[in-house]
């Protein structure tokens, strides 16, 4: 357990994105806090001389973490560069952007560091765990259960459904890509799957076929789907193709529901200028589907970081999945985990919940050149593996118009591969909302109450479901369970 001790004299107060960063870093702990004057290990922030924005630097002196008996000294510089890094700060401020209107990478600290693809912010969070168990000597220390039902990590399964209707136009433009390319067996294949296809539901099929490797594994994921009035301006530039009142759009949300998915916006370019048009593409899809959806995550990952985030918010989204890089797969924000979105110029953290993406199909088929499904999967499970030594969360989009009759033979073949090695693995996969409803609750408890003899009273959001149960566990993963009104 941890309780933060109070600043030193003449050491100035943090500021908010210094808090930020701090309680982000004792989240991603596990380490329980503590709200009452127990004999627990303390926390100090303590100035250092100079801000060191080299990663490897700072990590290979101990992330300025330094252990005393019975409590931690930490640099206020580490607060710093992890609120420039989760926060996005560097990103809200650029003026950059590509031909797509989105950040570069370029303006990204941990890719212009050559560290995306590592979790840097969440191994500094269990470096924080490990540095109170070995400053607490005989205090009693206690962790929460990462995730719930005994499992250690989590995964996100996601699609962007971004093809309905003209499907032969994204044929046509993916067979010119493989002989472009040079990929002529490839294409062949393509060529067969269209023709045995007899043109009929090729879009429905993939849907079906995703759906049903996950129906098979015992899989729930979350579907963004565009839900705007397309033309052929929109449908020219890649952004709205379909109008989700069609036919073709309605059996593919029937087909979603039924299997008991979660639907979310894909936010159309629109958005990404004008926030105010979050709120009617909102309530748009909630009359289609019956329920107002939780999420959003931008076409193209199109957004302005920070005003973006804002404007979801206030159009009543409890979770954005926009944050993630287009051309290379990794850690945007430094986490594998998700966290609360931190806008820059307002100096708040806003009421809206960041699930940055880990991995996407098309970041490697698209913008690196490899046709292989087979390779994407690989990159998949490197990045995976990286989330579950963290005991985090592994965020993974798929695009279910990735079929063999609209140009990828193989593909679906691997992403029933990657969605196996995850349940083999023991990652918790849910739907978003589910996952970001319990690590709000995990990320609210506190230890009200610590006796002499070590029993805890734990304090819980007011927002926490009657039988949910807590799980706490020592450095020995010895477990204790609480269940919420028993």
């Amino acid at each position: 357990m941890i309780a933060l001790a109070p600043l030193a004299p003449g050491v100035a107060p943090l500021g908010a994105g210094e808090r930020f960063a701090l309680d982000l870093l004792l989240d991603l702990s596990r380490v329980l806090r503590v709200d009452s004057d127990a004999d627990v290990v303390r926390l100090r922030i303590v100035e250092a001389e100079g801000c060191d924005d080299n990663l490897a630097a700072l990590g290979a002196r101990g992330w300025g973490i330094t252990i005393g008996s019975g409590e931690l000294l930490v640099e206020r510089a580490l607060l710093v560069l992890v609120h420039r890094i989760a926060g996005a700060v560097d990103e809200q401020y650029t003026s950059e952007r590509d031909r797509h209107g989105r950040v570069p990478p370029a303006a990204n600290l941990l890719a212009h560091q050559t560290l995306e693809r590592d979790p840097v912010v969440s191994r500094i969070g269990q470096a924080i765990a490990d540095a109170v168990l070995s400053a607490c000597g005989r205090r009693r220390t206690l962790f929460i259960a990462p995730w719930p039902e005994g499992h250690r990590w989590a995964a996100a399964l996601t699609h962007d459904l971004d093809v309905v209707e003209w499907w032969p136009a994204f044929t046509a433009l993916r067979l010119a890509e493989l002989a472009g390319k040079g990929e002529l067996r490839r294409l062949a294949r393509v060529i067969g799957a269209v023709a045995s296809s007899g043109g009929r539901n090729v879009v429905l099929r993939g849907v079906r076929e995703v759906l049903a490797t996950e129906q098979r594994l015992g899989v729930r994921s979350t579907w963004f789907v565009l839900c705007g009035t397309p033309t052929f301006a929109t449908a020219r530039a890649g952004d709205l193709t379909y109008r989700p009142e069609s036919v073709a759009a309605r059996r593919i949300l029937d087909a979603v529901r039924e299997g008991g998915h979660e639907i979310g916006l894909h936010g159309s370019f629109a958005t990404a200028e004008d926030p105010t048009q979050f709120a009617p593409q909102r309530a748009r899809l909630a009359t289609l589907t019956g329920s107002a959806p939780r999420g959003v995550r931008q076409h193209y990952l199109r957004m302005r970081p920070g005003a973006t985030q804002h404007g979801m918010a206030d159009a009543g989204f409890e979770f954005d999945s926009t944050f993630g890089f287009a051309d290379r797969n990794g850690f945007r924000l430094g986490v594998a985990d998700l966290l609360p979105a931190w806008d820059e110029r307002s100096g708040e953290v806003l009421p809206i919940d960041e699930v940055p993406f880990t991995w996407m199909d098309r970041a490697l088929s698209k913008h690196r050149g490899v046709e292989d499904p087979g390779a994407w999967i690989d990159d998949a499970v490197g990045l995976a593996e990286r989330c579950r030594a963290v005991h985090g969360l592994f965020v993974g989009i798929w695009h279910p118009n990735l079929t063999p009759a609209l140009g990828f033979p193989a593909a679906p073949a691997a992403y029933a591969r990657l969605v196996s090695w995850l349940v083999e693995r023991g990652a918790w996969l849910a739907p978003m909302s589910e996952l970001v409803a319990w690590r709000r609750i995990r990320r609210a408890a506190r230890a009200s109450f610590v006796a002499p003899d070590g029993r805890v009273e734990l304090a819980l959001s007011s927002h926490t479901p009657v039988g949910t149960r807590i799980v706490l566990e020592d450095a020995e993963e010895r477990q204790t369970e609480y269940r919420v009104g028993a």
